[in-house]
């Protein structure tokens, strides 16, 4: 991952990422899970300064090479829990930042995939992350972020662990 010049408030994210398979429009919550190809891990690398210097978060998290994903992905019948009771953990230099679980979401993946396709088609290939749990650098006092040199492992129970090392941009 990449830290940019602009800003040295480079913070980590471990959420579950969903992968979808078939396209979706208008699903209920019983059958919103047909449409998942699978599950990986994502750690959703956000520049704190710059999600606030407008009214929506997008540009905070859209600078390149911010975001990880991976390192593979998890289809449904090997997660036979399903999506909803998996252990998530970030590590920063081997020290648990985050550590929770998909049970703890605001919303369960049924929930939003429902309300995305209500909005929007899903599409093949589109990767849908879910949010983060508590233990973000920017809400830690004093506030904790990536830089140059650290490595970021998010992990999520029946699905892999994510590594990635930060370096700062040129």
């Amino acid at each position: 991952m990449l830290r940019p010049k602009a800003s040295d408030k480079f913070d980590y994210e471990a959420e579950l990422a969903i992968v979808i398979g078939k396209r979706a429009r208008h699903l209920s919550e019983s059958e919103a899970l047909s449409c998942v190809a699978g599950y990986t891990c994502m750690n959703e690398g956000s520049v704190r300064d710059y999600q606030r210097k407008s009214t929506q978060w997008g540009m905070g998290k859209n600078f390149d090479r911010t975001g990880g994903l991976g390192p593979e992905i998890v289809t449904p019948d090997e997660l036979p829990q399903g999506p909803n009771a998996l252990r998530i953990t970030a590590r920063l230099n081997g020290e648990t930042m985050q550590d929770s679980n998909t049970s703890d979401m605001i919303f369960s993946v049924p929930r939003i995939l429902a309300i995305l396709s209500e909005a929007m088609t899903l599409e093949p290939g589109d990767v849908i992350a879910t949010g983060t749990p508590s233990g973000v650098g920017y809400a830690r006092k004093p506030p904790v972020f990536m830089k140059g040199g650290d490595t970021m492992e998010i992990e999520i129970e029946g699905i892999g662990t994510l590594v990635n090392t930060v370096e700062d941009e040129a």
